[in-house]
């Protein structure tokens, strides 16, 4: 898939604000500071389309970006960010949590794993979280230049391990860097296959 237009559509505090559901949809979510805005950025191939923070948990409403006129990229906030009040500290927050459950045209989620990290509690209860609530979801494994090879598949194989409790089936399982500029072709690859199923 070749990406020819990437177009800002518009930021959603809840999800009565959110596009039409005419367009299939894809998000991205991950803990803070795992290099969604990066990410995004090269899957996109622009630059300046996801607004890359020094600050984690940068962005707190849900972004939307029509891709080819066809489907739409979801930028969903970052869970467990530092620099918020610990009350209000939820998991992610309840825009997400009503998008993720009640949005018809989602088709998949790109759940971003830091590679370079042993498995996070926080990451493991998304996980499970997205299984009961049967979400369809895939693992991306970011910042796999980062570490040595023996430690990003260590880590990832503890990762794996770690979900097999809540995941009858392991779901799909992508690596990816930025910097190394690898991936991008294959989370292309899943999002046209879901819109092909479609």
């Amino acid at each position: 898939m070749n990406i020819s237009s990437a177009i800002f559509d518009r930021s959603a505090p809840d999800l009565a604000s959110c596009p039409d559901e005419s367009l299939p949809e894809f998000a991205f979510i991950g803990r803070s500071n795992v290099g969604k805005s990066s990410l995004l950025n090269f899957l996109a191939g622009k630059r300046e389309l996801a607004r890359v923070s020094s600050t984690p948990g940068f962005t707190q409403l849900i972004n939307f970006f029509t891709m080819n006129q066809r489907w739409r990229l979801v930028d969903l906030p970052g869970y467990g960010f530092a620099q918020v009040a610990r009350q209000d500290k939820a998991r992610f927050n309840g825009a997400v949590n009503d998008y993720l459950q009640n949005r018809p045209n989602l088709l998949c989620v790109f759940a971003l794993i830091d590679s370079g990290l042993p498995p996070q509690e926080i990451d493991v209860e998304f996980i499970a979280w997205l299984v009961d609530h049967a979400i369809p979801f895939v693992l991306v494994f970011t910042k796999s230049d980062k570490g040595s090879a023996v430690t990003v598949q260590s880590n990832i194989a503890a990762f794996k391990e770690r979900i097999r409790e809540s995941c009858e089936t392991l779901p799909e399982i992508l690596t990816c860097s930025v910097t190394a500029r690898f991936g991008r072709g294959a989370l292309l690859n899943v999002i046209e296959d879901a819109m092909t199923r479609e």
